[in-house]
């Protein structure tokens, strides 16, 4: 198989993968979900995805019916039986399959575990995103990484029709984050980055980007910042799972960034080399 696909035991292939139509993520969206890639069979900073898909599960009362030891054996089996030698891997778990119904189903109702893996790479070191803007109007449990994206995705097909790579999101002069990824600026030597309030995800790659520029020397600063201080930016910085950490050129048609090559070089080079020593690249 190239693509895989997993549902409560069972493995097959991703596109004959069928799922109850009365599991809670299907009419509610009620999971949490979390995404990795891998290089022959390695997954990166798994136990880190693992440990916060359990925490983001507890925040929203689900119980996950596996140890964070089986779910890894799980994901590491589901990676193992695809053909490819780069793949990514997409999972969530939802709360259980029950009769629609806004109140949790009983304690008997255990939650459900799906997987889906397919060809996949990080973002070359040498890409580049063009951006756009949008006022940020998704809930405001943005921390918790559930399986409600349809702003999202609303905002990512925008960005697309406007010929751009992502949308940076803002919440009237504050920017939050991309539509699936965090944006952080360079800005007089120091990393900016929003603080991990509920407005944000706090994604696994905007914390290595936060440990590289610790090793760097380079001052970090996590306090929001403006649209203004987006565009007046040395650098702006995109990074998700899949993209570690992408310099932006454009916003909105303008031009951005690029005046502070030697930090950004720095601390792209310093998370691109994690990424491929852990996975023995």
């Amino acid at each position: 198989m190239v693509e895989v696909g997993y549902y409560n035991g069972k493995y097959g292939p991703l596109a004959e993968m069928e799922i109850p139509m009365l599991d809670r993520a299907c009419y509610f969206g009620d999971g949490v979900y979390a995404f990795s890639l891998a290089h022959q069979d390695k997954l990166f900073v798994i136990d880190e995805q693992i440990d916060r898909i359990y925490k983001r599960a507890a925040m929203i009362e689900i119980d996950i019916p596996y140890s964070k030891e089986e779910m890894k054996a799980i994901l590491y089996e589901a990676v193992s039986k695809s053909e490819c030698e780069d793949v990514s891997i997409y999972w969530q778990v939802s709360r259980g399959t029950d009769i629609r119904n806004h109140i949790y189903p009983g304690a008997d109702k255990k939650a459900n575990l799906m997987i889906m893996v397919k060809p996949g790479k990080v973002a070359g070191v040498d890409k580049r995103f063009k951006l756009i803007t949008l006022e940020d109007t998704r809930y405001l449990h943005c921390n918790i990484k559930t399986i409600n994206l349809l702003p999202s995705v609303i905002a990512s097909e925008k960005a697309r029709k406007a010929g751009c790579d992502e949308a940076v999101l803002h919440r009237g002069d504050r920017v939050t984050e991309c539509s699936h990824c965090n944006v952080s600026i360079l800005q007089n030597g120091t990393f900016r980055t929003a603080p991990t309030d509920n407005l944000i995800l706090p994604g696994i790659a905007r914390a290595h980007l936060i440990k590289a520029c610790h090793e760097l020397g380079i001052p970090v600063d996590e306090t929001p910042f403006t649209l203004k201080e987006l565009m007046e930016a040395d650098e702006v910085i995109v990074s998700s799972s899949s993209t570690l950490c992408i310099q932006a050129t454009e916003i909105d048609g303008k031009p951005v960034g690029g005046r502070d090559p030697l930090n950004m070089d720095k601390i792209r080079n310093a998370v691109y080399k994690e990424f491929y020593d852990y996975m023995g690249i």
